[in-house]
């Protein structure tokens, strides 16, 4: 960076921020996937445009990017429900692992003969690009009415694979740079991570979903805050150990999110913002990371419009239909599940693994890696919503949290606050509030319709649409939502 003061570079991250938090507006508006323009906030930024920022520090931009992707799929893994992600669970898996090792395959051999690379390094540069991106998935699927099932199953899918991707990468590095190293090993060594991330995300989730909910802490901000630290904990811990930090994380916020926590609203909402602002910063140093003179090779770009041909439109399928060819899907959702393959900050993150191992050509690799990222979010990410509509596959429409309540002394009172959303099926559209059966010590305190505030009485008529917020004793909570059932509970 420049010779800035201090209050300089606080000024800069400031205007990052507000600048990254308006890009969202503007991508929303153009259907533009928002890290594209997170990415080019930072091309712009940097020495190659405007000079005003020098960066090239690719270790510091992989630490960041790691613990970004620790943030992004902990707030993911809270955010999805296991009711939709358990039916799904087989196939994701496959689609992690099998698909991922398809798709290196594919793109390696594209590699190999259109770059004239060696074959491991060929290999390695599909291992990078081989997985899709949680980051990318999560923000560009987030109020899409796309079916639950195959959304689902992209969520579970991205939130799985990075693993894998990782550990091709690390291991192709490896034999790279030390030739004689043992295969078997390497073997053994993805077998103890996935064991111990397995193991480890479940327990340790467990472990944090009962502390969240035994301690008593002051404030309930604090809440948010020990979830996050148990996040970071989680992934360090992990990986200290040998396991997957990434592959625990996912699946403790799977375990945390499925638990009835203290705060849950507070803590849900802390990490959606978390999760932005991390994307934000995530993607903006990548972007300062990429020097866009060397994008504009005629020759790297004529050859990674081959490589992003290959990998949108000929690996990503063959991958899917392949992996799903056991499971309940139809050729419209394997189509779309292809389409939405999206690449993010994984494949940029992983191809500074290279740079950092000193490696032949790994700055070739970072430059094709941020154009293929850059070609599949602006071509895929921008158009899902157009391709699910035509095929079909739009479900109905996902209740979006405009509307909260929360009692700041809720632990307090031993009471819970829920929020539900009457679904277009509802049976208790129509009923009167009265009639539909509500355990003793509870009540529905507000109802939120066409976005204008009712009082309810025992003789309010509920409606499909309405938002309800439920204040009942905490050990009736299970019977709250045994009644409610079906519905949308967002807290």
């Amino acid at each position: 960076m420049q010779n800035f003061s201090v209050d300089g570079i606080i000024l800069i991250g400031g205007i990052f921020l507000l600048a990254g938090v308006l890009m969202t507006k503007v991508s929303a508006r153009a259907g533009v996937p928002s890290l594209v323009l997170f990415m080019f906030l930072g091309m712009v930024l940097g020495s190659d445009v405007s000079g005003l920022i020098y960066f090239s520090n690719a270790e510091f931009a992989q630490m960041v990017g790691i613990v970004a992707l620790i943030i992004i799929l902990f707030e993911g893994g809270l955010q999805t429900q296991w009711k939709h992600i358990r039916p799904v669970l087989g196939s994701s898996i496959v689609l992690a692992t099998l698909g991922v090792l398809i798709t290196t395959g594919i793109v390696a051999v594209a590699a190999y003969y259109v770059f004239d690379l060696t074959w491991l390094q060929a290999l390695l540069l599909g291992s990078i690009v081989g997985s899709t991106d949680a980051a990318a998935v999560f923000s560009v699927l987030a109020g899409q009415n796309i079916k639950s099932k195959i959304s689902s199953t992209l969520e579970a899918e991205s939130g799985t694979n990075d693993p894998m991707a990782m550990f091709l990468t690390i291991a192709f590095v490896q034999l790279i740079m030390i030739p004689d190293s043992s295969v078997w090993t390497m073997l053994g060594s993805f077998l103890l991570q996935m064991g111990l991330g397995l193991v480890l995300g479940l327990a340790l989730g467990f472990f944090a979903s009962w502390t969240i909910n035994r301690i008593r802490l002051d404030a309930s901000g604090l809440y948010a805050v020990l979830a996050a630290g148990f996040a970071i904990f989680i992934y360090s811990f992990t990986s200290v150990l040998g396991g997957s930090g990434l592959l625990a994380v996912y699946l403790a916020a799977l375990v945390i999110g499925t638990r009835d926590l203290t705060h849950s609203y507070s803590i849900i909402s802390f990490h959606e913002g978390f999760a932005w602002l991390m994307q934000i910063v995530m993607f903006v140093i990548l972007g300062l990371l990429v020097f866009p003179s060397q994008l504009a090779d005629w020759e790297l770009i004529w050859k990674g419009l081959v490589l992003s041909f290959v990998l949108i439109f000929v690996a990503r399928p063959i991958a899917v239909f392949i992996s799903t060819a056991f499971f309940d899907y139809d050729v419209k959702e394997k189509l779309f599940m292809s389409w939405a393959g999206l690449r993010g900050a994984v494949p940029i993150v992983l191809a500074t693994f290279p740079m950092l191992a000193g490696m032949e050509n790994s700055i070739l690799f970072f430059n094709i890696v941020s154009f293929i990222v850059l070609t599949s979010a602006l071509l895929q990410g921008s158009t899902i919503p157009f391709f699910a509509e035509k095929l079909g596959l739009n479900g109905r429409p996902v209740p979006k949290r405009i509307h909260s309540l929360e009692l700041v002394s809720m632990d307090r009172a031993n009471a819970e606050m829920l929020e539900v959303e009457l679904s277009e099926k509802s049976p208790f559209a129509g009923q009167l509030v009265q009639t539909i059966g509500l355990p003793n010590q509870t009540l529905i305190s507000a109802i939120i319709r066409s976005g204008k505030l009712v009082m309810p009485t025992g003789t309010t008529r509920l409606r499909k649409g309405d938002v309800l917020y439920v204040l009942t004793e905490k050990k009736q909570v299970p019977k709250v939502k045994l009644v409610l059932g079906e519905e949308d509970f967002v807290n």
